[in-house]
């Protein structure tokens, strides 16, 4: 048995009394009449969060959580219930009220349980104990002093370190057991910088499933300089002129617009009901050749990546676009028995409480052939969108909106001035056509990514190379 598995049954089960004979005790009460599927997924997390403002930390805040949750699924229908009391008592409770959907038929036989294969896509340890309290204050105050000294304009920072374990263990009717301990930090930084009475802010950071001993010296400075080099550039920036024009859009982090605009449309449950853009369209073209989309949960140490998803499945590698051709949506265990196709590991949900659905983990857009300079040099007029802040987006007709923080003008094939207040306007699908040159410098985000769906967060990663998208409708302030 793996060390994942033995610490999380002694955090999950044995803590509380219980051990995998209890679980088919549940199981065996659960299928006293037919379901499709039953799970328990259990859950203990413990998170905390830092925050410096005024060259002070000002607030800290630590949490503990756990529960269980306990689901069946027959045909289209789910009932869930959930508990944070571990017990065998609680736990045969949550297990008759989710019988209320069973179809009436033969009694199941609950299958014995049995450990799932192990992945090690990061170390299962407690990344909170990685660095003492002191130390966590003393890497804030650092990572000021050195925006600070960038640039004498800087008069405000705010620092933000957050930290989380994560330990989870999934059982199933079919009689598989899994389980995962996730670490995850991030530290975001954000400055704001003064002259001639304007005033504009610029932010970086990062993180991922590792410990706090990730943020070097080095790590912070690039930080440091990102966020303030964002903020001077926006100290000099016009008016966006507004317009149909070419967009370039920047390598990493700017693939928060592929994630919003065309990812979520690719997620199982809308694609079942129908209400995505893409529903239908398997083996057709939906967007330009040489687009190929991903999404990859399995990289190593990345925020969006999982050992197993919140169904006890492996993540995997799933190819969504080839070509421009459309090969498949993103599936848990419900969405894909009633569409008939394989799971691919996407089942995700926000704590035990939650019911998992159909998510991303890290989406991306694999490399061209271009090169950077060759995409800006070919673009008589337009915008460069070197990063993003936040963007919405309609599902069903894949109508988004998108605010740059970093943007600049192109003129000639160069870039020239920066421009402040620019939105990229349109639609998720057809953008997707539009694509007209696709970089070879494919770059994933540094580590922030939140995602939201049905009022659930979770950590994602997106990711791209440099591309050029022909006549995009940028919303201005000029």
């Amino acid at each position: 048995m793996s060390s994942t598995m033995q610490l999380a049954q002694r955090a999950l089960l044995t803590e509380h009394g219980l051990e995998p004979r209890n679980l088919e005790q549940v199981f065996g009460k659960m299928l006293a009449h037919r379901v499709d599927y039953a799970d328990l997924y259990f859950q203990y997390s413990r998170a905390e969060s830092w925050a410096l403002e005024e060259g002070i930390v000002k607030s800290g805040s630590f949490n503990i959580d756990q529960g269980v949750g306990v689901r069946a699924v027959s045909g289209e229908k789910t009932a869930f219930a959930y508990s944070d009391d571990i017990t065998l008592h609680a736990l045969e409770d949550a297990a008759l009220a989710t019988r209320a959907i069973a179809r009436q038929g033969g009694k199941q036989t609950a299958a014995h349980m049995h450990v799932g294969k192990a992945r090690a896509l990061y170390l299962p340890h407690d990344p909170i104990a990685t660095l003492k309290a002191d130390d966590k204050v003393a890497l804030l105050e650092k990572l000021e002093r050195m925006a600070r000294s960038l640039d004498p304009r800087v008069t405000q920072v705010m620092a933000n370190l957050a930290g989380e374990y994560d330990v989870i263990l999934v059982a199933r009717n079919d009689g598989l057991m899994s389980a995962d301990i996730r670490p995850l930090v991030r530290l975001s930084l954000q400055v704001i910088v003064e002259s001639n009475g304007r005033r504009e802010q610029g932010s970086a950071g990062g993180g991922g499933r590792f410990g706090y001993d990730y943020f070097s010296d080095e790590i912070l400075q690039r930080y440091a300089k990102e966020a303030v080099h964002q903020a001077v550039v926006n100290l000099d920036a016009r008016p966006a002129p507004a317009g149909n024009m070419t967009v370039v859009l920047g390598s990493g982090w700017p693939g928060i617009l592929l994630h919003e605009a065309v990812g979520h449309g690719l997620e199982g449950d809308f694609n079942r009901k129908g209400s995505s853009a893409f529903s239908g369209r398997i083996g057709e073209r939906v967007a330009a050749k040489g687009v190929t989309v991903v999404d990859d949960g399995t990289i190593k140490d990345r925020r969006g990546s999982l050992n197993v998803d919140d169904e006890g499945n492996p993540t995997q590698r799933t190819v969504l676009i080839e070509d421009g051709i459309l090969r498949g949506y993103l599936q848990d265990t419900m969405n894909a028995r009633l569409m008939g196709v394989p799971v691919t590991g996407n089942a995700r949900r926000e704590s035990f409480a939650h019911l998992p659905i159909p998510r991303m983990t890290n989406t991306m857009m694999l490399n061209g052939d271009k090169t950077p300079e060759e995409i800006i040099a070919s673009v008589k007029h337009g915008l460069y969108a070197a990063n993003f802040g936040g963007g919405q987006v309609d599902i069903t007709s894949g109508k988004f909106v998108f605010s740059t923080t970093e943007a600049y003008m192109i003129e000639d094939g160069k870039i020239t001035y920066p421009v402040k207040g620019a939105t990229l306007i349109g639609n998720g699908p057809e953008a997707l056509t539009r694509v007209s040159m696709i970089g070879n410098d494919m770059a994933l985000d540094p580590g922030v990514g939140t995602c939201g769906k049905e009022g659930q967060s979770v950590p994602v990663g997106v990711g791209q190379p440099t591309i050029r998208i022909d006549g995009l409708t940028v919303g201005g302030t000029a």
